[in-house]
């Protein structure tokens, strides 16, 4: 198997943690990504490979996403085939956006599956354009309304398709190529109804992954424990943790709140004290402990937030990040705040702590885990249509 992810965060740790599942069952996998990742993925038995074509060249336009998307996604897929053509890789997995590993399988011959690490954002003739974080409307005028936005959305999707398609042919690859299955890490609280789901697409559950083994220490206290995750993501919202800082620790000082904030890279400027703990640790182990979660709305955090029953304050930026952050005020499971302000924040985190239904919400959202597929089965039920049969 050769699973094909971008080097961000919320795309290359989904991929690991698939790339762990099939191992255990039997399967080799590699995972052709960012070189930044080897060392760290190595270290829990997970084979990264560079995925070729992902630095940017002379020429590359990154403030055009279409452009960005597709041209590269040709160069990756140049690289790509080849290899997978003489390491006899049977079956790939291509993350939604990183489109090079799909078509490097085609240029090699070789049947590929989509992975989104996230709900399916699919467009769909039922529901307002995702991103919007909208419900279908209702009546005539929401239905109105609804068509409305698709029509204006359509112009920018058509775009994109074009901007493939071009670059589709400069590699000798035409139409648009279709993946012989869809796994969508998700859970199903965070799924939702659409009248067109596409066929051989199912819900496998998140796949959560931890960078390290590292266990953080917690505050002292006994008050709430609140965890602190800014995004990874460059749409995020800015200041986002010295804000949530000063809601929590000023506003809310009567809570007595004890905080972790969490991150890849230690925000600058912040810093441990005797209530508040900065760092790198298993996000998974604080959760067991953890109150609330404030995040920036990525799938990533929800999902793992949401998977230990913990409600969640979200500041979401841009993308699906706002997408997501609508979906889990609508369940119940969590409230928005936009714009990010100290008040804002603080009412938000007080609402949630002090009312035990935000709780009981996000543990709806974790007992719909139980409606997932394994991903492995799928896997395996291709690989045996096909005639690769496991050992």
């Amino acid at each position: 198997m050769a699973i094909v992810a971008g080097p961000d965060a919320g795309h290359a740790f989904p991929a690991f943690a698939l790339a762990e599942r099939l191992t255990s069952a039997g399967i080799e996998t590699v995972v052709y990504t960012g070189e930044q990742w080897r060392a760290t993925a190595g270290t829990r038995g997970v084979c990264v490979a560079a995925l070729p074509g992902l630095a940017a060249i002379t020429g590359d336009d990154d403030a055009d996403a279409g452009a960005k998307l597709s041209r590269r996604a040709a160069r990756i897929a140049v690289g790509l085939a080849p290899i997978l053509a003489t390491t006899r890789v049977d079956l790939v997995i291509s993350d939604v956006i990183t489109v090079g590993g799909a078509w490097a399988a085609e240029l090699a011959g070789i049947p590929w599956i989509e992975l989104s690490p996230h709900p399916l954002y699919l467009p769909s003739a039922g529901r307002p354009p995702i991103g919007a974080g909208l419900e279908p409307g209702v009546g005539r005028a929401g239905r109105l309304r609804d068509a409305a936005l698709r029509t204006a959305t359509r112009r920018s999707l058509r775009a994109g398709e074009r901007q493939r398609a071009r670059a589709r042919s400069t590699i000798g690859l035409f139409g648009l190529g279709e993946p012989v299955a869809r796994l969508v890490a998700t859970l199903p609280g965070l799924e939702v109804w659409r009248p067109d789901w596409p066929a051989d697409t199912h819900l496998i559950g998140p796949l959560l992954w931890e960078p390290t083994d590292a266990v953080f220490d917690h505050p002292a206290g006994d008050g709430p424990l609140v965890l602190i995750a800014p995004s990874t993501a460059v749409t995020g919202a800015a200041d986002m943790v010295s804000t949530t800082l000063a809601a929590v620790t000023g506003e809310l000082a009567d809570l007595s709140v004890r905080v972790v904030v969490s991150a890849l890279q230690s925000p600058d400027g912040i810093e441990s004290s005797a209530r508040v703990v900065v760092g790198t640790g298993r996000q998974d182990e604080v959760l067991t402990h953890a109150a609330l979660v404030i995040c920036g709305g990525g799938h990533g955090m929800l999902a793992k937030s949401l998977m230990a029953s913990v409600p969640v304050v979200t500041v979401p930026g841009g993308g699906d990040q706002w997408e997501l952050a609508n979906r889990v005020q609508r369940q119940g499971s969590g409230v928005l705040v936009r714009p990010l302000t100290v008040d804002a924040v603080a009412a938000a985190v007080r609402e949630v702590l002090t009312d035990p239904g935000f709780a009981a919400a996000a543990s709806q959202v974790s007992v719909s885990a139980r409606e997932v597929t394994d991903p492995v089965r799928i896997v395996q039920w291709l690989l045996d249509r096909s005639g690769h049969h496991l050992a």
